[in-house]
């Protein structure tokens, strides 16, 4: 009887030191992306409420707060200050204030920011004063002060991180040690001038991420790493800077994260990629403008106190419909009203409507509108511009500031620059190549359509992005789209009746995205070495390029924007029946 009492007891002893000796810690992590001035559920460009935002995805947030506590991390992958009005109110109209966006990620109680392109470009006195001000790690992992050395003496430790930065953060739950690693795309050189991010410069990503893997296993020890990648999954450009979207080659190519997450392309992605020891990381990107947040649910098992298995599931979750949070909106509604009576402003009045739709197949009102307006400026000979959005209107009448950000979407400089004739044809081959075919018959498609493509924006079929479909004013020219790649355009005189000569010197205007190499078009396109494009600037403005078209319409009062009817494409008999069916495909008109 006793030795089975003894027997009884020690059974009980070992069932309970094993339950002891064993522990699981179950974590989710949120990540927003590229949420662009979202945070409420008004479009301040359209007068009108919008579904996702922030304020919906915080009401889902606080369910999950609900349910794991504080083991929940909320963390977001930059641009955030450029967007929707709102945002622009506070870099520029009211920039004295707390910046709306930092106060935002405060209030949200984010536990990890990494800076994107977007929150490069209001400039220096803008992003400065916001990483002052967001209370959490703002992470930039390949953001370094520029001519110095990568590391010091001290444990590998970048000699100086850009001030206010961080390479990484640590996080503590349960026992359980994370450390997020957040770097952002080193292709802004190619879009933004140096001005902007003077003193600074962006380091490649694969080589930037081995350098802080091995230091964080080295002297970190952690259970989890996590990136946090302002950078798409693959392609863009690749050049002397690294890979634009660089978050597949990071996963691949450098062992030991977990999980990254990631944005920038405007993409949903939930996938698993294999890396170089075989071992399978997840990459996940929730897309644009708040409609979706991306999430992992990750369980972790602990025997003896080490770390014996990992359980990690990604999800992509739509916010659309969530219910608005309240008290977020309570709380931020008199800046709310502020930006509100801002975008209520009457700038002047058109006589017609404008559509970014007709750019894709002729001379439209809306394009041109800009082109005259960028040569009555500038007094430039030649003008480049391209819709910056895919499906935007502005009704006839009243003319309001928020119609202002339709009419143009960034904070772009506005920038002339010297090309020869020669050089304006190639620019010109060059976006032509990116948005139409090359028809075989009558019956294909004049626009560079994909039938197959389904998702978001891309469904429009177009390869590129359409900001970098430009058109020109100044001069009258032919786009024929039976020709093969680079021989489409064919320039026939400058639109004053003046030959136009390639070999001659012509002032050409654009916006600093483009006059800095953005889009590729007068490097690849027009041939000019990326090192030679600011000795061609003969002008620069002072302000964003929205702000001289407001005041350009606010000086004419009423507007009657026409197209100007400078070029074409031929031959018409197939191109006109082919626009009818790309159109009905692209806008269901």
């Amino acid at each position: 009887m006793i030795k089975t009492i003894l027997i009884a007891i020690a059974m009980c002893v070992s069932t309970l030191t094993t339950q002891a000796a064993t522990k699981t810690v179950r974590l989710k992590v949120i990540e927003t992306s590229d949420v662009h001035g979202h945070f409420f559920p008004w479009d301040f460009m359209e007068g009108k409420p919008i579904q996702g935002t922030l304020s919906r995805a915080n009401t889902y947030i606080n369910k999950q707060r609900q349910s794991y506590g504080d083991h929940l991390l909320l963390i977001d992958n930059g641009d955030i200050l450029q967007g929707q009005p709102c945002v622009y109110w506070s870099n520029y109209v009211m920039p004295e204030d707390e910046n709306l966006a930092a106060q935002v990620i405060n209030y949200m109680k984010y536990d990890a920011e990494t800076v994107g392109n977007h929150d490069v470009e209001p400039g220096h006195s803008v992003y400065d004063k916001w990483i002052r001000e967001v209370r959490c790690p703002l992470l930039g992992a390949n953001i370094v002060k520029k001519d110095q050395p990568a590391a010091d003496k001290l444990k590998g430790r970048p000699a100086v991180v850009y001030d206010g930065l961080h390479p990484y953060s640590v996080h503590n739950i349960d026992g359980v040690k994370i450390v997020i690693i957040g770097m952002l795309t080193p292709s802004i050189p190619n879009w933004l001038h140096e001005s902007i991010w003077k003193g600074i410069q962006f380091e490649e990503m694969v080589g930037c991420a081995k350098k802080w893997i091995k230091y964080v296993q080295e002297y970190e020890h952690p259970d989890l790493i996590f990136g946090l990648f302002h950078s798409g999954r693959d392609g863009g450009i690749v050049d002397e800077h690294g890979e634009e979207n660089a978050t597949a080659a990071v996963a691949r190519e450098v062992p030991g994260f977990d999980v990254i997450f990631f944005g920038h392309d405007h993409q949903v992605h939930n996938e698993w990629i294999k890396n170089i020891e075989g071992k399978d990381v997840l990459i996940i990107d929730p897309s644009c403008y708040v409609k979706n947040v991306a999430e992992a649910q990750i369980e972790l098992t602990y025997t003896d106190g080490r770390l014996m298995k990992k359980d990690i599931k990604g999800e992509i979750v739509s916010v659309l419909n969530e219910t608005v949070d309240e008290q977020m909106v309570s709380h931020f509604q008199p800046y709310i009203d502020k930006v509100k009576e801002y975008v209520n402003r009457r700038i002047g009045r058109f006589e017609h409507p404008i559509y970014t739709r007709e750019s894709f197949f002729g001379n439209s009102a809306f394009t041109d509108l800009i082109h005259n307006l960028q040569m009555q400026i500038t007094q430039a000979d030649i003008s480049f511009n391209a819709p910056l959005s895919f499906n935007t209107v502005i009704e006839a009448g009243d003319v309001t500031q928020a119609d202002m950000f339709k009419l143009y979407r960034f904070e772009n400089l506005l920038y002339m620059l010297r090309m020869t004739g020669e050089e304006v044809r190639k620019h010109l081959e060059y976006s032509y190549d990116m948005w139409t075919n090359t028809m075989k018959s009558p019956d294909d498609h004049v626009l560079r359509l994909n039938d197959e493509s389904t998702e978001d924006q891309q469904r429009t079929g177009f390869q590129y992005y359409t900001f970098n479909f430009d058109s020109a004013c100044g001069i009258d020219y032919e786009v024929d789209v039976t020709k093969p790649n680079g021989q489409k355009v064919k320039i026939l005189r400058m639109s004053n009746g003046e030959p136009f000569d390639e070999k001659k010197w012509y002032k050409v205007v654009m916006n600093s995205y483009r006059a800095n190499g953005g889009g590729e078009l007068l490097t690849h396109g027009a041939g000019i070495p990326k090192d030679s494009l600011e000795g061609r600037v003969i002008y620069q403005s002072l302000r964003d390029q929205r702000h001289y078209l407001t005041l350009e319409i606010e000086q004419m009062g009423t507007v009657d924007p026409k197209p100007n009817h400078n070029w074409r494409f031929v031959p018409e008999e197939w191109v006109k029946p082919a626009m009818k069916r790309d159109s009905l495909q692209l806008f269901g008109r």
